[in-house]
């Protein structure tokens, strides 16, 4: 079992990842990734790309995925690729606000591939990237019984790592 923690766009989500990585302790491998353009400016992203190495990194086994903001893009072209390979996933923090409409079906399409009680999402209430109703109105387009967890913060901070941890475990 592979856990692949997939951070957003900026720098400071390193830390994030860390911490997650830090914190699951769920057994089997934990792999945050980092991306190029933290250290060099030249760096493309490309959440399509970046997919390739969520699938890659765990060759032969399942995959739990714990991705956070542009994060939950890239897992979701990952799901799309492979969803065979896919155990749990949680995505935090989706930038709706941030997103074209073609990305946010690319991660309501992989949401449908996965079953409901094998996806949980996280959303601050007030999140400036998309705020929980914007997750409930994705949600209920595809008549999903996905858990979609508000968190009362104005934020784009997503540290429920036990949480998560419980999650992965169950």
């Amino acid at each position: 079992m592979v856990t692949v923690i997939i951070p957003g766009f900026s720098a400071k989500n390193k830390e994030w990842a860390d911490e997650a990585a830090k914190s699951l302790n769920t057994g089997g491998t934990i792999r945050p990734l980092y991306w190029d353009h933290w250290t060099d400016p030249n760096a493309k992203f490309s959440a399509a790309e970046k997919a390739r190495l969520v699938t890659d990194l765990a060759e032969n086994e399942q995959i739990n995925i714990v991705a956070k903001s542009i994060g939950t893009l890239v897992a979701s072209y990952a799901i799309l690729k492979n969803p065979v390979k896919i155990r749990k996933v949680i995505f935090c923090g989706i930038p709706f606000n941030d997103i074209s409409e073609e990305d946010k079906e690319v991660i309501k399409e992989a949401m449908k591939m996965i079953p409901s009680v094998s996806i949980i999402c996280f959303q601050n209430e007030e999140d400036p990237h998309g705020g929980f109703d914007q997750l409930k109105m994705l949600l209920s387009g595809f008549g999903s019984s996905i858990e979609a967890i508000s968190e009362p913060a104005e934020n784009h901070e997503y540290p429920y790592y036990q949480e998560f941890r419980s999650f992965l475990l169950g």
